[in-house]
């Protein structure tokens, strides 16, 4: 088990990220200890407050008044929500923060059940609880708690976690089913994809395939989902997994509506995404150099091609607007026969019409704009540069290994832009 631990001064922003997540259905409140409870067991962010503003009251001295700690056993753990309490009040208690007002919150929005705690830092007389060694005793206490709980050790699970960072699966170093959760788990919450085609060609730069399958269940035919490994010819090299064993998110069902999802991204993404296109079809004088370009420009090309190798198909994964584009979808011109017919010609020979070129002088790098929406795992747009391997632009944030939640870095991504913002006033 791991956890994390948050300090701050916005007790009611941690108590709101939380509640907010009751409010949608995709998480619950397990326990309140020294909180006043309402007749119907519902809060409003206000009520749960309300509980602390005696420790707050009291404070003098603490700027960071506020605690927020979310604890993680391993995914293969399987958790009661009993226990859940059993170690939460066991964890605050040998922390030292068994008397303190605290909310206990399960997260159920990702395949991955894990606990939020939010508290005060001061009691209700105005002292800072102790913290001195507070890393190295929460360490010690996770691995009481797993140990009493049976659960697996987070010193265990880093050494023989190698094969679950989010990279392209290798099918040679075992552990599939694992190396390809730890991909199809985040692909749907960051790429847009209209078809299963689409959510093919990106799985395919980590060396990922997904099949339907169709069976009959009780005089009804059931259609689901299934998932390969590929080999570095990008045949399959495992046998298949069904979607069920990586979560929700990869099922039949899920994707059909994030395909329907999908469906309504605005038109404008897919104007830059034909103009960087284009631009490589004026510049690129073979194959290899429109591939090049695009990639530069963070776009993947991902060609399918029959058994005598003419080019029958082709999408575009866009890492800028995160979206993948068959070529025919972004029009006539872009298609698997268009793009062929260009590349099958002589250097000599006319470009077919169609095509509206930009000037070939015109180069440049198009300036990636900063969101605010931005996930810090794609902060590596901001400022790449070209030297990408051929397989694509992915692998500059892959190979960082990061396989932790994207919700909780993104939370306290959020926390320290606040923070750094608060400083420059």
């Amino acid at each position: 088990m791991i956890a994390k631990i948050g300090r701050g001064s916005n007790l009611y922003g941690a108590l709101n990220y939380n509640n907010s997540k009751v409010i949608q259905s995709n998480a619950s409140i397990l326990h309140l200890n020294n909180i006043f409870e309402t007749p119907d067991g519902n809060y409003t962010t206000a009520q749960l407050l309300y509980s602390f503003l005696p420790n707050l009251a009291a404070n003098k001295n603490t700027e960071k008044t506020a605690i927020h700690i979310s604890l993680n056993p391993d995914p293969n753990d399987m958790v009661s929500d009993e226990d859940y309490v059993g170690i939460a009040r066991e964890y605050m208690t040998k922390m030292g923060y068994g008397d303190q007002p605290y909310v206990v919150f399960k997260h159920d929005d990702i395949d991955r059940s894990h606990i939020h705690i939010v508290s005060s830092t001061v009691n209700q007389n105005g002292i800072k609880i102790f913290d001195v060694f507070e890393k190295r005793r929460s360490m010690e206490i996770c691995r009481e708690i797993e140990k009493e709980y049976k659960l697996i050790r987070a010193d265990e699970r880093i050494s023989s976690n190698e094969s679950l960072a989010f990279v392209p699966v290798d099918h040679t170093k075992g552990n599939v089913k694992s190396q390809i959760t730890a991909v199809v788990r985040y692909l749907p919450k960051y790429y847009h994809f209209q078809n299963l085609g689409s959510y093919n060609a990106l799985l395919s730069l980590f060396n990922i395939s997904a099949e339907t399958i169709k069976k009959e269940y009780n005089g009804e035919i059931k259609e689901g989902l299934i998932y390969f490994a590929l080999d570095k010819n990008g045949e399959k090299a495992t046998n298949p997994f069904k979607a069920s064993l990586f979560g929700k998110h990869a099922g039949l069902s899920a994707l059909q509506s994030h395909f329907l999802k999908c469906k309504e991204d605005p038109a404008e993404t897919k104007e830059e995404t034909k103009i960087i296109i284009s631009q490589a079809l004026a510049i690129a004088q073979s194959e290899k150099d429109f591939k090049a370009y695009l990639i530069e420009h963070g776009i993947n090309v991902v060609i399918r091609r029959n058994q005598h190798g003419r080019l029958y198909g082709i999408s575009f994964v866009d890492h800028n607007a995160r979206t993948v584009y068959n070529g025919s979808h972004l029009g006539k011109q872009y298609s698997a026969n268009a793009i062929d017919e260009i590349f099958s010609r002589t250097n000599n020979s006319p470009v077919p019409t169609g095509i509206e070129f930009p000037q070939k002088s015109d180069t440049s790098r198009p300036v990636i704009p900063h969101k605010d929406t931005l996930h810090p795992l794609f902060d590596f747009m901001l400022n790449s540069v070209s030297s990408f391997p051929d397989w694509g632009i992915l692998n500059d944030f892959l190979l960082s290994g990061n396989a932790e939640d994207p919700e909780e870095q993104l939370f306290e991504f959020n926390m320290k832009k606040k923070k750094r913002r608060q400083n420059k006033r």
